[in-house]
């Protein structure tokens, strides 16, 4: 059963992989790269130590092109395991050796899951290559990793992903390397999560025993590492085997056996590399929050730079309805052939009273047919509904191509946004239909009065569908008609019928309810159009909450993390017996493992000793 803090983990990883970084920003290649270290860093070590705590220490040996790791590897276990050899990269599959009885922890994926297991020689940076030998210390193993500097960038992606696995770094330099800038920047890491480090400093002439060395050992005190075991091996010749004086190599040896045999030690090394793993994971979190809060923030100003594209176009089609630009043309031709001559919206106001005569004998039985008007409505909104789309689409388009998050979510989505959908057409007719039938209603539930349907009804409610619409497209601000004298007084000829029908006060209720309605079917309409932008936008796949999940899940493994190892460290470094006796006295808590351990290290001794 998985612990509180594992589920926290676990949770915390969930985050970590669902973030997304696809839009290019400062920001995206370090997020980047600090979520795959934090993924690589859970399932390679984190997670499988926490589960096998009692697992051997993993020494991984890693360092610069030339520094002779292989040769210190194979020195130490006193014969040939890792290949060596003047071309490079010599070490291109890691080679992990420990003892014989040791080979469950590492032949099942419990480190390292990503890697095939092989016991041959390889040269494919995939597989690790698991060595049992006898003369390795029960209790520890160690890999000899590829070089940090590789000209192979495979190899140099392993070896970080080895060093970030491994309960403690040997790390190898040479007297002509040992102030390069990439091992410093590894050493620098280790040192930020509170991994447990040694250091050899190889190849040193004789000459240069005494002032490289201390020159080495000066760094490692500025920059964190003055506690950390520090080895001076001589430059020095090779046996026929390739092996190094056992003399130039025995410190190193007899440290590592020391080391092995000593549960209490080995496991304070453990855990002081899991503490400090974990802690470091939680403080990359918010780090990691804020670049993909980063990706939000540019997806979300994307969004709203395509909807101001797409409201402008919706205020243009207000604007020039407003204006009278559906009065005119076609519109205009129709509704005069409707009403009578042309010389009527010339001379309206002189022939008012024939007109008025003209309605009087329709209302009294003589209908006239408003087909011909009302198709020139539809194909004047039409028209300019059709334009206004495609200039919001390219509008959209083009502010995006202004920046390069949106050029990229162009490219992603394939389509050509600049242009409308397939089948825009047709929504544009369906919305004038949509908007002419909700005029037709407000005209059918205008009349319910009995009065009123007559006139409709004399009239027909399609004549007094189009004169509501003509009467709509004028209206803006409480004014409709003759108070704007559109377009030769056709705005005012519909005003008239429906003054006829209605009254005045309720054409203009009417007019501004057309208005309404028909800028809601607008909206709608365009919102089709706006819709393969947003969701070009939600291809990223960017969560809003994501952010905040990252936080909390990494607020929730700090609170556990102190809690948890303690327990933990009990199991590391006291045997069954101590743990048994330690259980029935109260333990001194503090914030440090190794004083919690070294507390009841000194509570079990009592026990025991009484």
């Amino acid at each position: 059963m998985a612990s509180a803090l594992e589920s926290a983990l676990a949770l915390l990883r969930a985050a970590f992989q669902a973030v997304r970084l696809d839009l290019p920003l400062p920001s995206q290649a370090q997020t980047r790269a600090k979520v795959d270290h934090a993924l690589g860093q859970l399932d390679d070590y984190v997670m499988p130590r926490l589960r096998q705590i009692k697992a051997p220490l993993l020494v991984i040996v890693g360092g610069s092109t030339g520094a002779g790791k292989s040769t210190l590897v194979n020195s130490i276990i006193g014969h040939a395991v890792s290949p060596t050899g003047v071309i490079r990269p010599t070490t291109k599959s890691p080679v992990l050796i420990h003892h014989p009885q040791d080979t469950e922890w590492f032949v099942d994926g419990r480190v390292l899951p990503g890697l095939a297991r092989s016991t041959a020689a390889d040269r494919d940076v995939h597989v690790l290559r698991i060595v049992a030998d006898p003369v390795m210390p029960r209790g520890m193993a160690v890999l000899d990793a590829p070089d940090i500097d590789s000209i192979d960038a495979q190899n140099r992606a392993l070896a970080s992903q080895l060093l970030a696995a491994g309960d403690l770094w040997l790390f190898i330099t040479s007297a002509a390397r040992y102030a390069d800038a990439v091992p410093w920047e590894y050493l620098a890491e280790a040192v930020e999560r509170s991994a447990a480090v040694a250091v050899v400093l190889d190849r040193i002439p004789p000459a240069a025993m005494t002032e490289v060395p201390s020159h080495l050992a000066a760094m490692m005190t500025d920059r964190g590492l003055g506690n950390s075991p520090f080895f001076a091996v001589p430059e020095t010749i090779v046996d026929e085997r390739g092996l190094l004086p056992g003399a130039a190599v025995e410190p190193i040896r007899a440290w590592l056996t020391a080391l092995a045999s000593d549960q209490r030690t080995r496991g304070l090394v453990v855990m002081k590399t899991l503490d400090g793993a974990i802690s470091a994971l939680a403080g990359q979190a918010p780090l990691i929050a804020r670049g993909q809060r980063d990706q939000l923030e540019v997806a979300e100003s994307l969004r709203q730079d395509a909807a101001a594209a797409f409201a402008l176009s919706i205020e243009e089609v207000t604007r020039q309805i407003q204006d009278g630009v559906l009065l005119r043309d076609e519109v205009l031709t129709r509704w005069q052939d409707y009403v009578g001559t042309g010389q009527l919206t010339r001379h309206l106001e002189s022939r008012l009273a024939r007109w008025r005569d003209r309605v009087g004998r329709t209302v009294r039985g003589q209908p006239i047919e408003a087909d011909d008007a009302k198709q020139a409505v539809e194909s004047g909104l039409e028209a300019l509904l059709g334009q206004a789309g495609e200039r919001a689409c390219e509008r959209a388009e083009a502010s995006w191509l202004a920046h390069p998050a949106g050029r990229v979510v162009i490219q992603r989505s394939g389509a050509a946004l600049s242009q409308v959908g397939s089948g825009f057409s047709d929504q544009v007719a369906r919305t004038i239909q949509d908007w002419q039938s909700d005029v037709l209603d407000l005209v059918s539930q205008e009349g319910s009065g009995k009065r009123i349907q007559a006139r409709v009804a004399a009239l027909g409610v399609n004549a007094v569908g189009v004169s509501l619409m003509l009467v709509a497209f004028s209206h803006t601000g409480g004014l409709a008609g003759a108070e704007l004298g559109l377009a030769g007084g056709t705005a005012v000829v519909a005003q008239k019928v429906l003054e006829m029908v209605f009254g005045d006060e309720a054409i203009r209720r009417l007019a501004v309810k057309s208005k309404e309605l028909l800028d809601a079917r607008v909206k709608t309409l365009m919102s089709t159009q706006l819709r393969r932008f947003t969701a070009a936008l939600e291809s990223l796949r960017l969560d809003p909450r994501l952010p905040g999940e990252i936080v909390d899940a990494a607020e929730w493994v700090e609170r556990l993390r102190s809690e948890e190892l303690v327990n933990l460290s009990l199991q590391a470094v006291l045997t069954t017996t101590e743990q048994a006796a330690i259980q029935a006295v109260e333990g001194v808590r503090t914030n440090s493992l190794e004083q919690v351990i070294n507390s009841r290290q000194t509570t079990s001794a009592t026990v025991g000793g009484s």
